[in-house]
């Protein structure tokens, strides 16, 4: 378990209101005469918009998993009653949710809740701006807000763009999606100058600026309609050139516990078993008997799994097959699990016969199917909630980004994937295509939240695969909750795209 003596005593006053007696007061609303007195203090004004990501990781806000599931990456078989939950998962990976799905309303929600915290904190502090202390949070607070609108316009295309608290709209109108790209773009650049160019990975840095503006270029295609390759890969630059991250000597070092002072991650959420919940992704694919292997002291869900054809994309001797787990399964000690419902030695399989598998199906590939995910370290005595801080940028990711930037532009981006490939123990690559940096991207960034966003970049969100037909053009993007356009008519208008 991580100790809150390792974590900067700022991340305690940022994400648990248990570990310190602010009045709530301090929190929510800003006093009038006496704030910001300290640069601590101002700093303070972050914690509900920081608090807000940690919700967008399980199925509070949907979001991580929304973008494996629907990109092909993980999928929730139907292990004959368990899974069903009225079709939530399925729809994902089937394409055809609507605007009535559970994960289209929450992540909605989530999403929208950030950028409200984050006004509300920018309106209160506006009148402070002169206070160095004041100018520094409000630049962080603005690159939150750009970072919540990068995920509504990728996952929603046109939404309201609204940039003020205490006068906002009560029934906003939407706005292009490209008009709020090139909108957070321009706020983003304009407060670089005030970010610490070094900090905590959980907080707001210029290398987590940078890499918000490299994501926000590279797919500036999709968003805006114009291609802004040459300026996605500027941005990669700024943090490579930075020298203040760099690739771990393993693949899921990052991903492991105590992952805090890692050097690859760039911006992350700190999740504490205790004082952080919300990430129990080793609950949802472990097999119910793998608190054994793991000393848990909860029973996990036997849920998801990579699907077959993503696992599959690693060669036997890449290092990053290690974040899987197949084959036969022992408890700590040593001994062989036996599975007394399956009648058979607890041997996971990579291959799933069927997204939904009924009683015709024997118990084994009921229940030991699809090779469950284990990248993220599941530590000894782990909880139903795990301590990793999940890493929303890494730099992995921005050595990858760069090469296909590279390579968009006519260039080679071989040097960039290679330090990729070369970490993870395969083999090094000459005159990279496009179509390999999309495996490669595949391969290196599983279950981080990227796959959908990356298929819809390179053309192949939309295409057949197993258990999934082609998928309409409108697939690209989320419809907008029939809950909120009730509540708003003006969403249910047409818009931009």
């Amino acid at each position: 378990m991580k100790r809150i003596s390792i974590i900067a005593t700022f991340i305690c006053c940022l994400f648990t209101f248990a570990c310190t007696d602010l009045d709530e007061k301090v929190l929510d609303r800003l006093p009038e005469n006496d704030f910001p007195e300290n640069d601590k203090q101002a700093a303070l004004r972050t914690v509900p918009t920081y608090q807000e990501l940690a919700d967008l990781i399980d199925d509070a806000g949907w979001w991580f998993w929304v973008q494996g599931i629907t990109g092909n990456e993980v999928v929730f078989p139907v292990r004959l009653t368990d899974w069903v939950d009225g079709g939530k998962w399925k729809v994902l990976y089937q394409h055809t949710w609507d605007n009535n799905t559970e994960a289209i309303n929450r992540m909605w929600s989530h999403m929208y809740d950030g950028v409200v915290e984050a006004n509300r904190a920018i309106d209160e502090l506006a009148p402070f701006e002169a206070e160095e202390a004041a100018q520094i949070t409000l630049a962080k607070l603005k690159v939150l807000r750009a970072f919540y609108y990068y995920l509504l316009i990728d996952n929603y295309g046109d939404v309201p763009y609204v940039t003020n608290f205490f006068e906002a709209e009560a029934q906003p109108t939407k706005n292009c999606r490209g008009d709020i790209c090139n909108a957070i773009i321009t706020e983003v650049e304009a407060v670089l100058d005030k970010l610490p160019a070094n900090s905590n990975n959980f907080a707001v840095s210029k290398g987590m600026a940078y890499a918000l503006l490299a994501k926000l270029y590279l797919n500036a295609e999709v968003y805006t309609g114009v291609p802004q390759w040459e300026k996605a890969e500027a941005y990669c630059d700024s943090i490579i050139n930075s020298g203040l991250y760099a690739l771990e000597g393993h693949p899921l070092q990052p991903f492991v516990t105590n992952n805090e002072s890692s050097i690859e991650n760039i911006f992350t959420i700190p999740f504490d078993e205790n004082n952080l919940q919300g990430f129990r992704l080793h609950m949802r694919t472990l097999h119910y008997l793998s608190n054994q292997t793991y000393d848990m002291a909860v029973g996990p869900w036997n849920g998801c799994a990579a699907v077959e054809e993503h696992y599959n994309l690693y060669e036997t001797d890449d290092l990053r097959r290690e974040g899987f787990i197949v084959g036969l399964q022992k408890t700590s000690g040593g001994q062989t699990l036996f599975d007394e419902t399956a009648e058979t030695d607890l041997i996971i399989d990579p291959f799933i016969p069927a997204l939904e598998m009924d009683a015709s199906y024997e118990f084994a590939e009921i229940r030991l199917s699809g090779a469950r995910i284990a990248k993220y370290e599941i530590a000894k005595g782990s909880d139903e909630n795990l301590s990793n801080d999940f890493p929303l940028f890494r730099y992995a990711d921005i050595l990858l980004m760069k090469a296909e930037a590279m390579i968009r532009q006519g260039k080679n981006g071989d040097q960039y994937v290679n330090q990729v490939r070369g970490r993870a123990g395969v083999s090094a690559w000459s005159s990279t295509t496009l179509d390999q940096i999309l495996e490669e991207r595949g391969r290196e960034m599983f279950c981080e939240g990227h796959r959908r966003q990356d298929l819809i970049r390179f053309g192949r969100f939309l295409e057949a695969r197993w258990e999934k037909e082609v998928s309409t053009p409108d697939r690209r993007i989320f419809p907008i909750p029939q809950w909120a356009i009730d509540a708003n008519p003006n969403l249910g208008t047409e818009g931009c795209n």
